[in-house]
């Protein structure tokens, strides 16, 4: 079969967007997960963290639905909502529309530019719960709010929060950041484990200024990422809760890949949060694609050049990065 595909990422966290409301595509369940693995794969020459799917919905402007690289279904992405927030304002000419995602239904809108000619897209990052049956974590308690878990480390204090995805945060030290206690306990808990049986995003976030943090995930299906968008919101989230930052004023996310900027709304007893960040576009491509002999030939392929200027932005943040911590 051919299918047409565009590449593109929310703050280096790359996708393969493919357009179900235009095209005539018809998938089982079994096709998406094969997709996901075999057009994934960065030894193949398409290679992303994860498939989006576009699709049409009953109540809101489109449906979305994302695969991991391991074919695994996330209930939801951040940095993904936003490249298809823009292709379905795009598609209908407008500036915000409203996607169905596993969990909600989002609001997502065009913003002004982050850094000069980036496309900039606002989504609404909710619901947000804190039980621990939400994730799930299997401890002999209701939540889990800056505390240790004596199985993970002796040091750390970890935040659980589902958003919905889940999510395992923890405020660290430079020297904690640059060591290898992530990579090991991230690994523990995306394998075989009593704690998490689903597996859990882990995230481990520095405060860098007023203002400022910086926020690097291990993630779940993924590994390490460039950036995690519901790991960026969550983490804002968890420096709100501890005061390091105030709610309803921007704080500038950086990652691996960039730099986004969270908002965090406590409306009552409840909290949504605002990511803003960047819906790059690499290519679009048209893609043959044999799924029982496992084969991938790319037919037709037209490089943008909307990367070219995001790697100033980038550039820009990784300077910034490196001057902070090492302060």
């Amino acid at each position: 079969m051919q299918i047409k595909v565009i590449k593109g990422h929310g703050s280096g966290n790359d996708f393969l967007l493919i357009d179900e409301i235009s095209n005539a595509y018809t998938f089982t369940e079994k096709n998406r997960a094969e997709l996901a693995r075999l057009l994934c794969h960065r030894e193949s020459e398409l290679g992303a963290d994860g498939i989006l799917f576009v699709m049409n919905s009953v109540h809101a402007d489109a449906r979305m639905r994302v695969f991991n690289a391991d074919g695994s279904e996330a209930s939801m992405c951040g940095n993904g909502l936003r490249l298809v927030a823009r292709y379905i304002c795009e598609l209908y000419g407008r500036s915000e529309a409203v996607i169905e995602t596993m969990k909600a239904d989002l609001k997502v809108s065009k913003q002004n530019d982050l850094f000069p000619d980036v496309h900039t897209y606002q989504v609404e990052i909710s619901p947000v719960l804190f039980e621990l049956k939400a994730l799930p974590l299997k401890l002999n308690q209701p939540t889990l709010y800056n505390e240790r878990i004596k199985e993970l480390s002796a040091e750390l204090r970890f935040t659980a929060v589902a958003v919905p995805n889940p999510h395992l945060i923890a405020l660290v030290t430079t020297e904690q950041l640059q060591s290898d206690i992530q990579k090991q306990l991230s690994e523990k808990v995306n394998g075989p484990n009593e704690l998490f049986p689903d597996g859990v995003n882990v995230s481990f976030v520095k405060q860098l200024d007023h203002g400022a943090i910086y926020v690097r995930t291990f993630e779940r299906g993924v590994g390490f990422t460039n950036a995690c968008g519901t790991a960026m919101s969550a983490s804002s989230l968890v420096t709100c809760l501890q005061e390091i930052n105030p709610f309803e004023q921007p704080i500038t996310v950086y990652n691996n890949g960039g730099k986004v900027l969270c908002v965090v709304h406590k409306i009552a007893a409840d909290y949504k949060i605002d990511l803003i960040g960047n819906a790059t576009y690499l290519y679009e491509a048209a893609v043959e694609v044999n799924l029982e002999r496992e084969l991938v030939e790319i037919s037709d392929k037209e490089e943008l050049t909307e990367q070219d200027v995001y790697e100033k932005l980038q550039s820009e943040a990784q300077q910034i990065i490196t001057e902070m911590l090492k302060g």
